[in-house]
């Protein structure tokens, strides 16, 4: 019998050269100049699509919802599956400098560097943002590299790590305060990699991690 095959469901009708192997790639690319041009609150759908070339149904059919495909985009400029090896491929000694050499990399990289703008910039104001920002960045980055290295208090060595770096994004890419900002990125990684390496591997920087206890009472006079 010679039918023609049953098309997949879920997938809308479109050009053949439109669905193509690169579509998603595409598709992305596109994600990432629209929230980086637009923000978070005025990218849409449809417009990720036309820039894209494709029909919107695409876009929805690869990454879901708009926080779906902002969540991609994010990920692809920061690619956690791919360093974490790298940062960590080395054993303990000098993972402080090889993720803050890693970080301002793909800050000082224009194209990285647009869709996190786009996110830190966003997180400010939208919860879903702030969301992606959690995940992305804490979660799939900086808790598997504290997780591997075997220390105590993981999550709040990785919390710490990731407040010391999103604030230099916030201060030199976004705000760009001077000095910072036109600061060289290697004194910049030199000047940071101790203290992440502090945070990340010295046995007694979390010793006292936890809420903090009640406040002293006043001294009397």
């Amino acid at each position: 019998m010679t039918g023609a095959a049953p098309r997949r469901r879920g997938r809308p009708a479109r050009e053949a050269a439109a669905e193509g192997p690169g579509a998603r790639e595409r598709i992305l690319t596109a994600a990432r100049a629209e929230f980086a041009e637009r923000g978070y609150d005025k990218t849409t759908m449809r417009g990720i699509a036309r820039a894209a070339g494709v029909d919107a149904a695409l876009v929805h059919h690869y990454f879901g919802t708009k926080d779906d495909v902002f969540a991609a985009a994010v990920e692809v400029s920061l690619e956690p599956a791919m360093v974490i090896p790298q940062i960590l491929g080395q054993g303990p000694e000098g993972i402080g400098e090889r993720l803050a050499r890693y970080f301002i990399g793909i800050w000082e990289n224009p194209a990285s560097r647009a869709p996190l703008l786009a996110v830190i910039r966003s997180a400010l104001t939208h919860e879903a943002a702030a969301k992606v920002l959690r995940g992305v960045v804490l979660r799939r980055l900086l808790e598997r590299v504290a997780g591997e290295l075997d220390v105590p208090d993981a999550r709040f060595r990785a919390e710490l790590a990731a407040s010391h770096m999103i604030g230099i994004a916030m201060m030199r890419y976004v705000l760009q305060v001077e000095p910072l900002a036109s600061a060289d990125p290697g004194q910049i990684v030199r000047m940071v990699a101790p203290t992440l390496q502090r945070y990340l591997t010295d046995p007694n920087a979390g010793a006292s991690a936890g809420p903090p206890g009640p406040a002293a009472p006043p001294a009397e006079e």
